[in-house]
């Protein structure tokens, strides 16, 4: 795991949904290695997908930007060490198009 403490950057999530996603974060970097980001985005998303329903997105890296649409009280985007982690529970198509257009 790497060393330091996670440090939380923006979110709307429940305080128990957050430690959930601090503690899968923490779980996966004592079996992964930190270079292994696709694997530690594997992993937390689809305990996230188990426990609170399908439909959760994972980013994990040391650089990347982003810009998503998602659930109300379903984001977090958090660091450990220079490790950052993005997770939110995406929106359906059925919501983002009424209108049945791409």
């Amino acid at each position: 795991m790497l060393d330091g403490k996670a440090v939380v950057g923006e979110t709307d999530m429940l305080q128990t949904m957050q430690q959930d996603a601090l503690h899968l974060a923490a779980k996966a970097l004592d079996i992964f290695d930190v270079s292994e980001s696709t694997d530690i985005a594997r992993f937390i998303k689809k305990d996230f997908d188990r426990v609170h329903g399908p439909g959760w997105q994972c980013i994990v890296g040391m650089d990347f930007g982003s810009f998503v649409t998602h659930y109300h009280g379903c984001f977090i985007h958090f660091c450990i060490g220079n490790l950052a982690i993005l997770l939110f529970k995406g929106l359906g198509r059925e919501v983002v198009s009424s209108t049945g257009d791409c």
